[in-house]
């Protein structure tokens, strides 16, 4: 079952700039979805659609096979269904402190403070910031106010969560933290979708991989699927995942054996190199 389904979606700014262009998006249910492309392709903008934040102008948007009603009552209820984590955590934390912030979202779904209470306290300890309640957000570091945002979005229970840039703005240790949360969210059965340009993250965490340029779906596919066809790659501003780029340097250097497509991560070359050996 596809939880999002975008068909045929356009969406034009006051000005009459084509953001999206007829848009075509699936994400299965359970699954963990990447959409890449430079800035400005449109990532963002695709995903204010997810939960009505934008309103198509031409096509249409579903989830869980129902499309998107635009009253109020309707978007109240869907957004209780999925979760959007803005790119800049700032944008969306803005409570007094990190108990507050978290406890927006169910205090707005009319719960008792017992149950807010609960949710709040969970959501802190699955995604990690337990003893954190009290402090204020701006005084977290970017990865802890990651944190405390997906905190945000999963103690309204949420059946999918959407990401645009998780890992933006942090380190290589605070991004790996927040992919390994995203990852196990996942395993638990909650349906990710991610915005990235960060190539290197797609081949081991996504299950379908999305092009997206100048408003244009350009290619769509598994990984490998995506990765092998590096013309449309490197047409869309983008590169290789770093693993594949060696092997293709070493490759046209008659250095390695390997045959495309080539390897996307260490333990596919790894695999790769033990078959050759053999």
């Amino acid at each position: 079952m596809n939880v999002v389904e975008v068909e045929d979606v356009t969406y034009c700014y006051p000005d009459e700039t084509k953001a999206l262009d007829g848009i075509n998006f699936r994400a299965p249910e359970g699954e963990i979805i990447a959409l890449l492309g430079p800035n400005g392709a449109g990532k963002s903008t695709l995903f204010l659609h997810f939960n009505g934040i934008l309103k198509p102008t031409s096509g249409s948007v579903k989830v869980e096979g129902v499309p998107v009603n635009y009253e109020k009552k309707g978007l109240r209820k869907l957004r209780q269904k999925i979760g959007i984590v803005f790119q800049n955590p700032d944008d969306q934390l803005f409570a007094p402190t990190v108990a507050e912030d978290v406890a927006f979202g169910p205090m707005n779904m009319d719960l008792s403070p017992e149950e807010t209470e609960r949710r709040v306290k969970d959501a802190l300890k699955r995604v990690g910031m337990e003893g954190f309640e009290k402090r204020p957000p701006h005084h977290l570091s970017g990865g802890q106010k990651k944190r405390v945002a997906i905190a945000g979005i999963l103690a309204m229970n949420p059946k999918i969560m959407v990401l645009d840039e998780p890992t933006s703005g942090l380190d290589p240790r605070g991004a790996s933290q927040i992919m390994k949360l995203l990852y196990k969210l996942n395993r638990e059965g909650m349906t990710i979708i991610i915005s990235t340009h960060d190539v290197d993250l797609v081949p081991i965490y996504a299950y379908k991989v999305y092009i997206i340029g100048k408003g244009k779906i350009i290619k769509e596919g598994t990984p490998k699927e995506v990765f092998d066809d590096t013309e449309t790659i490197r047409s869309a501003n983008l590169r290789l995942p770093r693993i594949a780029h060696l092997v293709e340097i070493l490759k046209k250097e008659d250095k390695l054996p390997f045959t495309e497509p080539y390897p996307l991560t260490i333990g596919e070359a790894r695999r790769m190199l033990r078959e050759q050996m053999e």
